[in-house]
């Protein structure tokens, strides 16, 4: 059996899930998602837990069990706490700025490059345009939109100017070598 799968998720107080058939949603303090899963799965609320169930052992029915019920589990804690990205801009003269709501980067290039958020995704930028936070949501959405960001212009290996995650690593490379006789 599934390890991740098999174990049931716990509701909190401020939450509310309405499961019909294959659909889940999932109501709390900071919004609704709803999503529709496979509907070979089995999910069923119990004494104020969500349990997630398979028909067989097949390999597809291990595979969807398992995803199904962390994608649950990501919705609650969603709509109870929400997710958060950041990211750090690094180089002499890249910054990051709001604009009412849009995130305008300044990124070395000729032009400036404005992100539109989109629906339940706020951008928020600290530490004098070096920290751009990302919360919201929906999980994949809030990491769809932060590998957006850092794609504009990707952390470069010699020095290490760029957009990465707060927790990335970069391995940097030596520059070249001294012209030495």
């Amino acid at each position: 059996m599934s390890r991740i799968g098999k174990k049931p998720i716990p509701i909190p107080d401020k939450v509310q899930v309405n499961v019909d058939g294959s659909a889940v949603t999932v109501k709390g303090p900071k919004g609704e998602l709803h999503y529709r899963f496979p509907s070979e799965m089995t999910i069923s609320k119990e004494d104020g837990q969500i349990v997630v169930h398979r028909p067989s052992d097949a390999k597809h029915h291990r595979a969807l069990h398992g995803m199904t019920r962390a994608l649950i589990a990501n919705m609650i804690t969603g709509v109870s706490a929400g997710f958060q990205r950041t990211l750090v801009v690094e180089g002499v003269g890249y910054r990051a700025e709001m604009q009412g709501k849009t995130l305008v980067m300044y990124l070395g290039y000729s032009h400036n490059i404005p992100v539109e958020p989109p629906p339940n995704v706020e951008f928020a930028v600290e530490d004098r345009g070096r920290l751009v936070l990302i919360r919201g949501i929906d999980k994949q959405v809030v990491g769809q939109i932060a590998a957006n960001i850092r794609k504009l212009r990707p952390p470069e290996p010699y020095k290490g100017k760029g957009v990465r995650y707060e927790d990335e690593q970069i391995r940097r490379k030596a520059g070249k070598a001294g012209k030495g006789a």
